[in-house]
């Protein structure tokens, strides 16, 4: 049998990809002429060439897969062409699905994110029942991901056996570009966090998500959704796990998000003069205005999902950035503005 998985060369795909190999499982990854081929370095599977964008070679993708793990995203917080993260997104994921069904795929998993469920209400915390709205999705990266979870979910109806994954932030080795989360991880090392908001994300191993992957696939139920998730914490929380395994000391300076807003005007208004992407984007800056908090018991129900300690990963994590020379590496950006867009 083999596996078709797209988003490979990132960092929860890769995850995935070795996973399945690590399973004895024959996999196809799906990659671009130009992809980064680090994060697969010495792992056997099946490169194909291809594009979401492309209806015809993801036919072509398709031959001979049974299963398939639709991880790919375009994952940014700005762009100067809001269109194509959509084009990624929603119409490749529309293109994507559609070559599945002509290929009558056994069984695919949608990873979707938390975000089209983390959204403020009173009382409990959102859960895999909570129904948001377009509307309250902040910027064009989370509404992309919910328009593309609708379409999931309209193959659902067309009879495609599509299981859906809403990670939450995940923290580990091989964030290479790294992620939101990653960054702000990255910035502690490099010193470049003076000041910390009042926000909050659930964090969980990479690895663990992964592995919930391959349980949806095995255990989930065709048209649900499925948190994988880890622990709530507040971004100071996570600041102190950083210094108590670093012992670099973590920021004291709680900074308020009028201010932190204000910030991110101002270095887009010089960004677009400098012809430069924001070091502080607006959305992110947005988004943190709000805790995304999730309840995610289901997964642990139903899939048997159990993530471990998001301490431990945070470590790994730390150890993968040092051993690849990221802390020699040139300036990061300030990770105020991406503390809640995971």
């Amino acid at each position: 049998m083999t596996t078709l998985v797209t988003g490979a060369t990132g960092f929860v795909g890769s995850h995935v990809a070795r996973q399945l190999v690590g399973a004895g499982q024959a996999v196809r990854v799906l990659v671009r002429p130009n992809s980064n081929l680090a994060a697969l370095a010495g792992l056997h599977v099946e490169y194909f060439e291809g594009d979401l964008r492309d209806q015809e070679s993801l036919e072509r993708a398709m031959h001979g897969i049974r299963r398939v793990f639709h991880v790919a995203a375009d994952y940014r917080l700005w762009t100067p062409r809001p269109d194509e993260i959509y084009e990624i997104n929603v119409e490749g994921t529309r293109k994507l699905l559609a070559a599945a069904q002509r290929a009558r795929v056994e069984r695919i998993v949608y990873t979707s994110t938390v975000a089209t469920m983390a959204v403020p209400r009173n009382g409990a915390l959102p859960n895999e029942d909570t129904q948001a709205t377009l509307d309250e999705m902040i910027g064009h990266y989370k509404r992309s991901k919910f328009l593309a979870e609708q379409v999931a979910l309209e193959a659902v109806a067309a009879g495609l056996p599509v299981v859906i994954v809403n990670p939450t932030a995940p923290v580990g080795p091989w964030d290479w570009k790294p992620t939101p989360t990653g960054r702000i991880i990255l910035d502690f090392l490099k010193g470049k966090m003076p000041a910390y908001v009042d926000t909050g994300l659930n964090v969980a191993p990479v690895e663990d998500i992964a592995a919930g992957h391959l349980l949806a696939a095995e255990k989930g139920r065709v048209g649900e959704r499925y948190i994988l998730g880890g622990r709530n914490m507040t971004l100071k929380q996570i600041l102190d796990a950083l210094s108590a395994i670093t012992g670099r000391p973590a920021p004291r300076v709680r900074l308020p998000h009028a201010v932190a807003l204000a910030a991110g005007y101002a270095d887009q208004w010089f960004s677009r003069l400098a012809g430069r992407e924001p070091q502080i984007p607006v959305e992110g800056v947005k988004m943190s205005r709000h805790r995304m908090f999730v309840e995610s018991d289901k997964a642990a129900r139903e899939l048997a999902y159990q993530p471990a300690s998001v301490e431990a990963a945070l470590g790994r994590a730390v150890s993968w950035y040092e051993q690849h020379g990221y802390l020699d590496a040139g300036a990061g950006k300030k990770s105020v503005a991406h503390a809640a867009a995971a």
